[in-house]
């Protein structure tokens, strides 16, 4: 989830579970709400790691900072800081301990529901947990809030909309993403079982600006079928001229009945497949074998002295979007050492150490 939805969602939670101007707890209702905004984004604050490495960023992202084992600890600090530091003359850290933990519940919960996952059990497990039914940018999802807490505005002294707001956003994923995600699931395993593709893995990935805008992947670890669809959409959606953003981002997925499978084998054809499973078994490379979910051999580089092979993992490929995140691979001159890459686009290249 973006950090500005996380934000919201706890500026949301601390105003459902306020039930007056004063709360219980002592705290002053807008006092209560700043630190439910503030602290519900503090947990991305693990980007910095990529100021570190961009591997420290795909290993540390979603970890400690994200941990339900390590909730009890981020709330204890966070609240000695707010009553010891911040606010000197009020309440004692038992009065913020509330808010401070639900927040944080809220952003891991936030993260938990989208196809990226967040490693709840760190750091003793590096282990994603994903419920899958969201996408990373969810304006409906965003849009439930927002007008929760603008409702919280006109209605001060009640609770009701905000807790309204939360009873919504269950619903939406609980019911129409969960729905949404079965007809995905069963109209890609019907797909496997056309085909004669048992045991592979069936997975739906949501998309953007629609929650019945899916990526279907089955993944029989030799190749990976794909298709971009619409699980409610009857007729192919056409694209004018001046299309914005959102229409171009929508116009792919396609009505179930005219879905346009693609099938990518996952280390190409040919020669250049015992390249890329050279590159895929190297030690270097093992960062991506634990990260990806589904990968397949984007392009393979070979010039006069040199040779570079490029992996993408099917989660993160989103049509109409111009750039493909968490393309890796290795490439090497002659008979040197093998070097990690990240792609970062076409032909721009970042070392990675």
């Amino acid at each position: 989830m973006d950090t500005l939805t996380h934000a919201l969602s706890g500026a949301l939670s601390a105003r459902a579970t306020a039930a007056s101007q004063q709360t219980s707890t002592g705290l002053p209702l807008r006092r209560r709400i700043a630190i439910g905004f503030v602290v519900a984004a503090l947990p991305d604050l693990d980007v910095l790691a990529t100021w570190i490495s961009p591997l420290s960023y795909l290993y540390h992202h979603r970890g400690v900072t994200h941990s339900l084992l390590m909730l009890p600890v981020w709330t204890l600090l966070l609240a000695l800081l707010c009553s010891k530091a911040i606010w000197r003359k009020g309440p004692d850290w038992r009065a913020y301990a509330g808010v401070i933990a639900l927040a944080l519940g809220a952003h891991i919960a936030g993260d938990w529901i989208t196809s990226f996952g967040t490693m709840v059990f760190a750091p003793l497990s590096d282990r994603r947990y994903a419920l899958g039914t969201t996408f990373i940018i969810d304006l409906w999802f965003t849009g439930i809030i927002v007008a929760g807490l603008l409702a919280s505005l006109l209605w001060r002294r009640t609770r009701i909309p905000a807790v309204a707001a939360g009873v919504a956003l269950i619903g939406y994923v609980g019911l129409v993403q969960t729905y949404a995600r079965h007809l995905a699931l069963d109209f890609a395993a019907g797909y496997a079982n056309e085909r004669g593709l048992d045991g592979a893995t069936i997975t739906a990935s949501p998309r953007p600006v629609s929650p019945f805008n899916w990526t279907l992947i089955v993944d029989n670890g030799k190749e990976v079928h794909y298709a971009h669809v619409n699980v409610v959409r009857r007729t192919l959606k056409t694209l004018s001229a001046d299309a914005g953003l959102f229409e171009r981002l929508d116009a792919p997925y396609r009505p179930l009945a005219l879905a346009e499978w693609q099938v990518m084998p996952r280390f190409g054809n040919g020669q250049q497949a015992m390249l890329a499973k050279e590159v895929w078994t190297q030690p270097a490379l093992g960062f991506f074998r634990w990260f990806a979910q589904h990968p397949v051999l984007y392009r393979v580089d070979q010039g006069k002295d040199e040779f570079c092979a490029w992996f993408q993992d099917l989660r993160f490929v989103t049509p109409g979007r111009d750039e493909v995140p968490f393309r890796y691979g290795l490439c090497r001159n002659s008979s040197g050492p093998w070097q990690a890459f990240q792609l970062l686009e076409e032909r721009v290249r970042q070392p990675l150490h």
